[in-house]
C-alpha cells in the first residue's frame, strides 16, 4: 500500500531567521526518523523582503552549531496555492498566522496552526522574531522550534500510524 506523503511548510515573515530554522532542525528530525520518503519539509515568508536571499547567518550559525545545515535555502513568498497542497501550515507568531488566515479566505483553515501549539513542554505562545537582536535570540528560537519540531513529528507519526 502506497502511503500519501505528508507536506510541511513553516512560515514567519521574512523566511530568512526563524522559519527555515524551523524547517531544518524538522527536516533533520525527519531524516534521522528515516521518514523523508513520506514527509516533505518547506519554508516561506509572508511578506516578499527577502526572496530569494539565504537564511540569515546568525540562523545558519546556531543551526550548523547544531549539526543541520540551511544554507541552500533561498527565501520565498508564501502563496494561497501553498495553504492548498501543504497539510501543516505552521506559523512562528499570531502576526503571520492572522496573514495564513487572510490568505486562505474561503478555505479550510484547520490545518494552519502556530507552530508552538506542538511543543510538549509550552515555554511560550510565540516563536519570537530574533532579526533586530543578538546572537542569542537565534538560540533561544532553535530552542523553542527543536521542542516544537519533536512534538510536531510525534504528532503526524501518530495521525498517520508511522
Amino acid at each position: 500500500m502506497t502511503q500519501k506523503p505528508v507536506y510541511v511548510i513553516f512560515v514567519c515573515m521574512g523566511n530568512i531567521c526563524r522559519s527555515p530554522l524551523a524547517h531544518g532542525v524538522f527536516e533533520k528530525k525527519v531524516a534521522d526518523a528515516g521518514l523523508t520518503h513520506l514527509i516533505h519539509v518547506d519554508s516561506a515568508g509572508t511578506h516578499a523582503y527577502h526572496v530569494g536571499q539565504p537564511p540569515d547567518r546568525r540562523s545558519a550559525a546556531v543551526a550548523e552549531k547544531h549539526g543541520i545545515a540551511i544554507t541552500q535555502q533561498r527565501a520565498r513568498q508564501v502563496s494561497a496555492a501553498d495553504l492548498q497542497q501543504f497539510d501543516y501550515v505552521l506559523a512562528m507568531d499570531d502576526d503571520n498566522l492572522a496573514i495564513l488566515r487572510q490568505l486562505a479566505a474561503g478555505h479550510d483553515t484547520s490545518h494552519i496552526h502556530l507552530f508552538l501549539d506542538f511543543a510538549t513542554t509550552r515555554q511560550a505562545r510565540e516563536v519570537p522574531d530574533p532579526y533586530y537582536g543578538g546572537a542569542h535570540g537565534f538560540d533561544h528560537v532553535y530552542d523553542l522550534v527543536n521542542v516544537a519540531a519533536d512534538g510536531l513529528l510525534a504528532a503526524i507519526r501518530q495521525q498517520h500510524h508511522w
